[in-house]
Order: structure tokens, then sequence, then C-alpha cells
């Protein structure tokens, strides 16, 4: 088997280089996706093919082919901004979903690539995460979700923090669909935000349901707390429709209003399966098992080696970010034939 390698290199603004290397890899297509939000920032997406076979097989079918991402997230200049952030990743995750079912990719590897300007702790870390991703680097350095010792950036404020991921989805990862995922990550950012206003969870729910004499939240009394929230009524914020939509995800009894069990879906950024991910499309349905090509992370490592350690080196001076390389395996899976 060979070992292949990803390199990640700073990148200034909001321009973008993902450079392949043509001994190893043919660019099968290559699309630029646009946010068209606060901050044009954007993203792209190239489809690659490996020149000489990763493994050697008998079916001569299976794809040996590969999804790369690379893209510049907003930074999070007050809390806010993290609708946007959270909308880019949905526009991403999205792209892809719609570019796999239309090629017939849903048995290829994808990697995201980048600056996220957000770290192990935020919305967008656990989004991802949410929707079957790993970063390479914490696989290859055995660190979960909840520590890392490791930085990749001095931002503009002078902070040092680890934003920067080379991210990992093999094609035989289970995910939850991806409007549920963005419905829990919402509302993970609704209670982030009453968090910041200094409210318990009995203490939003009063705040949630306003002056209404009820022990219940009307969708207006919801609505209302969002545009205080700074979460809509903003050129970046929800949209109508997303309000819906997390309304009716909240209201698990379809009544129009929320009582305190409904509005721990919030608290709790819990959703049930009910939003229609067109199950009736040929295809979701489930198929035969065949086999597949993935990756195993063999080894991840920053540059300069004292920011795996949490320290900004003072001498460092090509650039506000470390270098982040991946090293990666060929191996095979049994997957599910079924397409996103």
């Amino acid at each position: 088997m060979m070992g292949i390698s990803f390199r990640l290199l700073a990148v200034l603004i909001m321009c973008l280089l993902t450079a392949i290397h043509k001994e190893y890899f043919r660019v099968l297509n290559y699309r630029e996706l646009l946010f068209n939000d606060f901050g044009d920032r954007v993203a792209q997406l190239l489809h690659v093919q490996s020149v000489i076979p990763f493994l050697q097989n008998n079916d001569d079918s299976m794809q040996q082919e590969i999804l790369i991402v690379n893209t510049h997230l907003l930074f999070p200049h007050d809390s806010s901004l993290s609708i946007v952030r959270l909308h880019q990743v949905y526009k991403i995750l999205q792209y892809l979903e719609t570019y796999q079912r239309e090629n017939k990719l849903s048995q290829v590897p994808v990697m995201l690539c980048g600056d996220w300007n957000g770290s192990k702790r935020g919305h967008v870390y656990k989004f991802l995460r949410s929707q079957g991703f790993v970063s390479s680097y914490d696989i290859a350095h055995e660190y979960t979700d909840s520590d890392h010792k490791w930085v990749s950036h001095r931002n503009h404020r002078g902070n040092i923090c680890g934003v920067d991921f080379i991210w990992l989805r093999n094609p035989n990862k289970s995910i939850k669909p991806l409007k549920i995922s963005w419905a829990e990550a919402a509302f993970g950012i609704i209670k982030y935000q009453l968090q910041k206003a200094s409210l318990n969870e009995k203490d939003a729910f009063d705040f949630l349901r306003a002056d209404n004499n009820g022990n219940y939240i009307t969708y207006s009394d919801f609505c209302d707390a969002l545009k205080q929230l700074k979460l809509t009524s903003l050129s970046h914020g929800l949209s109508f429709q997303e309000m819906k939509n997390l309304w009716v995800q909240a209201d698990v009894d379809g009544n129009g209003v929320l009582d305190y069990d409904e509005f721990k879906r919030i608290w709790y950024c819990t959703c049930s399966e009910n939003i229609d991910e067109d199950s009736n499309s040929e295809d979701s349905k489930e198929g035969i098992t065949k086999e597949a090509f993935g990756f195993a992370v063999k080894n991840a490592i920053l540059f300069p080696r004292e920011v795996e350690k949490g320290i900004w080196p003072e001498n460092y001076h090509l650039s506000d970010h470390a270098r982040l390389t991946a090293l990666f395996s060929p191996v095979r899976l049994r997957c599910s034939q079924k397409s996103l």
C-alpha cells in the first residue's frame, strides 16, 4: 500500500489555493462554492482520482477517487456570527451531498481542509463530528473531542488557538440526516446565546415565553426571543423557513406551543428524525454490501513543532498559521451500497 499526504498551508484573506500533484492525482472536476453571505467567504471542491491505483482489487467498479474541499470560514468577531459560520459549513455539506448523489459517489472518502476559524469547543466542530468527520491530527495523536494540547494560529487579537483542520470521512461512516444535524447545531447556538445572557434552563424558558401568562412558549414568543438574541432579522441570521423548521422540531406534539418538556429539546439540542429527507427517493434505499476504499490516518504533524505543545514560538515569522500535514494510508472497506 502507498501512503499519501495532504499539507495545509495558510491562506490570506478570502483567496484559496489547492495544489494537486499531477503524478499522483488527476482532477476529474473542480467547483467553486460562493457562500454569498457576510464576509465574501468561499470554498473549493475538487473531485480527484488516483493515477496509480491505491489498492489492487478484483472489483473494477471500486472507485479510487476522493472529494476534497478547501475553505476559509468567517472569523467569529462576535457570537451573533456563529450562525453565519454554521451556514457556511451547512452549504458545503449540502453541496457535497448533492454532488455525491448526482455523480453516484456515495462510496468515496471526503476530505475537508482549511482554516475553520473555530476551535474544538465550537458549534462548527460539533456539527462536522455529527456528520461523521474526524480530525486527522487528533486521530493521529489520540486526542478526544474534549481534549487537545495543540494550537495552529495566532490571530489578529494575539490569541493562540487550534483552528486548522484536515477532516476525513470514510464512506462506511453512519451519519445522521444533514438537516437533523443542522437543527441540533442551531439549537446549540440558541442555548449558547441564552447562557451568555446568564440564563439557566428555567430562566431561559421564562425568557422565551416573554409576557405569556400561560406556562408555554408560542411561535411568536420564539421568534421575538431569537430576534433579541441577534439570531434573526439580520442579513446573516436565521431565515423565516429555518425558524419554522426549528419550531417544528421543538413542537413535538404539534399543538402550536412549547411546554417545558418540549423546550428541553432546545436546551439539550436534540431533534427527532421527522424532517423530510426525501426518504422515498431510490437513492436513499439500502442495497447490497460491496467493497470500497477509504483511509486510515497514519500520522499528522504541525510545524513549527512547538505548537503541538500549545506554544507559539516568537521566532516563527512564516505565517500566523502553523503548517498542518497529514499522512494517510489506503484501506479496504465493506460498505452498504447506498447513495446520499
